[in-house]
């Protein structure tokens, strides 16, 4: 029998692979189904892969693959017997834990026993060899069996690395010498003190230097000024100033060049005025929760609808979603996107032809994933009402969402961690991502899409200038001093403060009630731009902003702008409930655009100033272009020649070696590849700087650098379309290769549509009531981003509300609306609703009505 089984496992030995570091086994679901080994038909993983597959995609992979053997793996689970001893030892088949899973929560695990059960089977035709079976099989099949048997789950591998095993505590942190220079740090308002930047912005520990960051492809970042900051003054640590939270802070240490640990990071910020200690010791001591213990309780008990006999729902589109660990809001974005039918059709209608059309690994495929899980959420399979007479692992509950959610967070420094995060940050993260990785004409993020119409007028001269950009959330402030309550809020604060002083107990909190339309007045109320050059004047004066709808959505999401920080840094959730209307009219929000009565701004940008170090350099730098020799010489190390190297670095942007390696390979066959890096700048003096404006001041229609368009053309794209890149990201060379890769080009376009889509930049996803002057290029395609404009006329579907004092803690929950009644999505329970508590919201979503 051993002759016979090795001479029928001979074929395949080439294909049997023994997992090594750095592999992942999935061992636990499937790459297509949330099946598992406690599913009926258990689990198939590939044993060259490492992919499993549940018993309706197996024949799948065979097919695409010809790979033909895999390991089946099937826990059967069921009741001790009567008379069993109470908190026995499950028993297990085989002796071995070879199913590294978590137990179903639904079960107690001392009432139910698990036999696991593992055999090989050899497709097409089915044959299966039992395991373990040392004495029969060769030696490598064996040690290839037993590896993966032993081998933890994916994910499993993955938690324990994100954090505690990768970051180090620094060695700069306890000796960390911090300059008495009195500089204090505002809790909001901030920016670059070398560019505009506001956004991935750096907190020197040392000097207290508030610098950008460098891109990243995620679509944050800046221009690397943090960096440049730290070669000139050799001071190690920064903290990022958005991930600062009573937890702790993202600290990187520039001389170690990674992300570290500052055990003294609450010292380190107080230095500068952000007093986290404090707010630590508040928290630890309790002394918060007289002010906030009970309208949190409440706030819980209300969303959640404690007090209700909520009647659970089962069935397609009443699936929950387990709770992975902070995971909530990521479990109500999705929920109320696959509410939606755009979403519904994109990836649950073309479920097969994903699948089919799937690449080699679908767990790194976002189609493939977000398909799995809208089949998982609508399908019912998933959702069944627990019967005492079916077996135990059919009555499973939610789905689990490891695989979507290691996917969509990887490379991103908050999604990725286990820490709660902001759902309206993350909803507009999927948006992207689904703009991303929609490259036909059916892109299901075209219903939220809508067009801001910002009109900036200068005080002095009364011009203005109108300008339209892509949106995807309104964010609406909550004016306290609209609260209907005023006086009563008023009072209570009286006689907290009273309370505090006499050291007496505080009455019960008041929550402020604001009217809706409130909201919306402070929404369009005109604004201050913050540095604004009018290009009448040519000169920074002042100037005012309001924005009005240039489209409106199919479909509306609104957040309420809860949440705020305190003077001294500790962030602080406003206590408000919003009178939110089922039905929202915004007609009269339309934008109308240039009035006969208003005359235009001049298309004048403002005067490129350099700082003083920079233009010292500036013909040094011509002479001798930018390189990061660290990443040369990593390549060169490979063995490829280092010009060729110098080359990839510098027309990469100096973005990192795997950048550059991708270059090297796509070029490797040229007959200059190893030739010296040459430039047009290198080969003569440039073009001087056109004195048509005096003042320095340059048209809009001016073409990007002749240096940058040479860079993104020598790594393959058309000249027309890295023009236009380069025009649409302000000539910033990161941010236009992003733009390159996330927009075909025209022609392509006209095949599926006569309208363009719109990439979801920095720019896009901000908020209509942002305080950046930011703008859609003038110069671009004149048929303009995709929108489906209709009626202004909205009916609420959806709410998703947050329980607790910040977007980094507490817990979310989201309400739906289906076939005319609301149903509570809670995690992995689902319920019908019996009150829905749409006056605590955080992000609302509306369908517009059809104008019938």
């Amino acid at each position: 029998m051993a002759t016979d089984l090795g001479e029928l496992l001979v074929p395949y030995m080439p294909t049997i692979r023994v997992p090594k570091t750095g592999d992942r086994v999935f061992k636990s679901e499937c790459a297509f189904s949330f099946d598992s080994p406690e599913s009926e038909g258990g689990l198939y993983v590939c044993m060259n892969t490492f992919l499993g597959f549940g018993r309706e995609h197996v024949e799948r992979h065979y097919r695409k693959t010809g790979q033909s053997v895999y390991m089946h793996l099937k826990r059967h689970v069921k009741e001790k017997s009567t008379g069993a001893a109470g908190g026995a030892v499950p028993r297990r088949r085989n002796g071995k834990v070879f199913l590294d899973l978590e137990l179903n929560r639904d079960f107690n695990g001392e009432d139910y026993e698990y036999e696991d059960e593992a055999k090989l089977v050899i497709f097409p035709d089915h044959f299966e060899i039992a395991l373990p079976n040392i004495e029969e099989l060769p030696a490598l099949v064996t040690i290839a069996c037993d590896a993966v048997l032993n081998a933890p789950s994916a994910y499993k591998k993955q938690e324990p690395e994100s954090w505690e095993e990768e970051i180090q505590v620094s060695r700069h942190a306890r000796s960390l010498r911090q300059l008495d220079n009195e500089v204090r740090i505002p809790p909001s308002g901030w920016k670059c003190q070398k560019c505009e930047m506001r956004e991935n912005l750096w907190l020197n520990l040392t000097d207290g230097a508030m610098l950008c960051g460098k891109w990243f492809f995620d679509g944050s970042g800046g221009n690397g000024h943090a960096l440049d900051h730290y070669k000139e003054t050799k001071h190690p640590l920064a903290v990022k100033l958005d991930t600062i939270t009573p937890d702790g802070a993202d600290v990187y240490s520039f001389e170690e060049e990674e992300a570290v640990i500052d055990p003294q990071i609450s010292e380190h910020l107080s230095h500068f005025g952000i007093d986290m200690l404090q707010m630590q010791k508040k928290t630890e001591n309790g002394l918060h929760t007289d002010n906030n213990a009970r309208p949190r309780v409440s706030e819980w008990e209300v969303i959640q609808e404690s007090g209700m006999k909520l009647k659970a729902v089962y069935g397609s589109g009443h699936t929950g979603i387990k709770n992975l660990g902070n995971s909530c809001y990521l479990s109500t974005v999705i929920q109320v996107l696959f509410s939606i039918p755009d979403f519904q059709r994109m990836y649950v209608g073309n479920l097969q032809r994903i699948f089919d059309y799937s690449p080699l690994d679908p767990t790194q495929d976002f189609a493939t994933q977000m398909a799995k899980v809208g089949h998982g959420l609508l399908s019912g399979q998933y959702s069944k009402p627990p019967m005492k007479s079916e077996l135990i692992e059919q009555q499973q509950k939610g789905i689990s969402p490891r695989m979507l959610k290691s996917l969509v967070s990887r490379g991103h420094p908050e999604f990725s961690s286990n820490r709660q995060q902001d759902a309206q940050e993350f909803f507009l993260h999927m948006i992207n991502l689904v703009e991303r990785n929609s490259t036909s004409s059916e892109n299901p993020s075209d219903a939220f899409r809508f067009l801001v119409e910002e009109r900036v007028q200068c005080c002095q001269t009364r011009r203005v200038r109108y300008t339209q950009r892509v949106d995807y959330c309104i964010q609406l402030p909550a004016p306290i001093e609209a609260a209907t309550n005023r006086e009563e809020l008023l009072s209570y604060e009286a006689k907290r403060r009273e309370a505090e002083e006499n050291m007496r107990t505080p009455p019960e909190p008041v929550r402020a009630r604001i009217p809706f339309t409130a909201c919306l007045q402070a929404f369009t109320e005109p604004e201050n731009v913050p540095d604004f050059w009018s290009s009448a004047l040519q000169a920074k004066s002042a100037g005012v902003k309001t924005s009005r709808f240039a489209s409106f959505p199919e479909y509306l999401a609104v957040q309420i702008k809860k949440f705020t920080f305190g003077v001294d840094w500790v962030p602080k959730k406003l206590d408000l409930g919003i009178d939110v209307p089922d039905f929202l009219d915004l007609s009269r929000l339309r934008a109308i655009g240039l009035q006969s009565s208003e005359e235009e701004l001049p298309d004048l940008m403002p005067p490129i100033v350099l700082p003083e170090d920079s233009r010292d350099n500036s013909m040094s730098s011509l002479d001798s272009p930018e390189i990061d020799e660290a990443a040369v010489m990593q390549l060169a190390e490979m063995g490829f020649p280092l010009e060729a190297c110098r080359k990839a670095v510098y027309y990469t942007g100096n973005m990192g070696p795997e950048m550059a390696f991708n270059w090297i390979i796509a070029h490797m066959e040229e007959p200059d590849f190893a030739e010296p890096l040459m430039l047009p700048f290198m080969l003569g003096p440039g073009p001087s700087i056109s004195a048509e404006s005096p003042t320095g001041a340059t048209p809009l229609d001016n073409s990007p650098p002749e240096e940058s368009i040479a860079i993104l053309t020598s790594m393959g794209f058309p000249r027309t379309h890295t023009i236009q890149a380069l025009k649409a990201t302000n000539n910033n060379l990161e941010r236009a290769l992003d733009w390159i890769f996330t927009h075909p080009e025209q022609d392509e376009i006209d095949t599926l549509s006569n309208m363009a889509d719109t990439e979801p930049n920095d720019t896009a996803l901000s908020n209509a009531n942002s305080h950046s002057d930011s703008t859609l290029s003038p110069d671009r395609d004149t048929s303009g981003p995709r929108v489906k404009d209709g009626p202004g006329r909205y009916e609420l579907f959806a709410v998703i509300s947050h329980m607790g004092a910040s977007t980094m803690s507490g817990h979310y929950v989201c309400h739906i609306k289906k076939e005319g009644r609301w149903v509570i999505y809670n995690d992995h329970k689902v319920s019908f609703s019996e009150r829905p508590p749409k006056d605590l919201g955080y992000i609302y979503f509306y369908h517009r009505l059809s104008s019938s």
